[in-house]
C-alpha cells in the first residue's frame, strides 16, 4: 500500500507491517491502522514514528521505554491484554509516546499509557497501566547522555 505522509512524503507500506489498534489510540479512536517508521541509516533505533495509515498527516514519535527506563515493567490488568492475543516475552513489543515541545530540552515520554503490540499478530493497543508512573517523564538529558553528548 502506498500512502502520502506529511512527514515522510510518499511511502510504501507492506501488508505485513500494518499494525491494527482496534480501539484506536488515546484521543484518536478512529485511527486504527498504523506502521512503524525508523531511520534505516541509524543502527541504534531510538525514536521512531507511529504513522497512521487512516490519516496520513498523523504520525507521532515513539520509543522503546527500556532504552530510557531499564526496569520499566508496568502492571497491566490481564483483561486489557486479552484482545492482543497470546503475549509472550518474544512477541511483545512495547512503545511509549514522545512529546517534543519547541524547547527540546523539555522532551518527555508517557510511561502511563504504553502501546503494546503482539508482533505475531500485529494487533496492538494503547493501555493505561495501573502503576504510579509519570505521564511526562523527562528524557532529553538521558538521550543526550546515551548519544555520547
Amino acid at each position: 500500500m502506498v500512502i502520502n505522509t506529511r512527514i515522510f512524503g510518499e511511502i510504501n507500506v507492506e501488508e505485513d507491517k500494518v499494525i491494527t489498534i482496534d480501539k484506536g489510540i488515546i484521543g484518536f479512536p478512529d485511527m486504527r491502522l498504523f506502521t512503524l517508521i525508523f531511520d534505516s541509516e541509524k543502527e541504534e533505533k531510538n525514536i521512531g514514528w507511529f504513522q497512521s495509515l487512516d490519516e496520513p498527516a498523523f504520525a507521532m514519535p515513539v520509543i522503546d521505554p527500556k532504552k530510557i527506563v531499564d526496569d520499566y515493567n508496568p502492571t497491566i490488568e490481564d483483561e486489557l491484554l486479552k484482545p492482543l492475543g497470546e503475549l509472550t516475552p518474544n512477541n511483545t513489543y512495547v512503545l511509549v509516546t514522545v512529546k517534543v515541545p519547541r524547547d527540546v530540552e523539555k522532551m518527555t515520554i508517557n510511561l502511563k499509557a504504553p502501546i503494546i503490540i503482539n508482533t505475531d499478530t500485529l494487533i496492538g493497543g494503547q493501555i493505561i497501566v495501573e502503576d504510579d508512573v509519570e505521564v511526562r517523564f523527562p528524557i532529553y538529558d538521558l538521550l543526550k547522555k546515551g548519544a555520547g553528548e
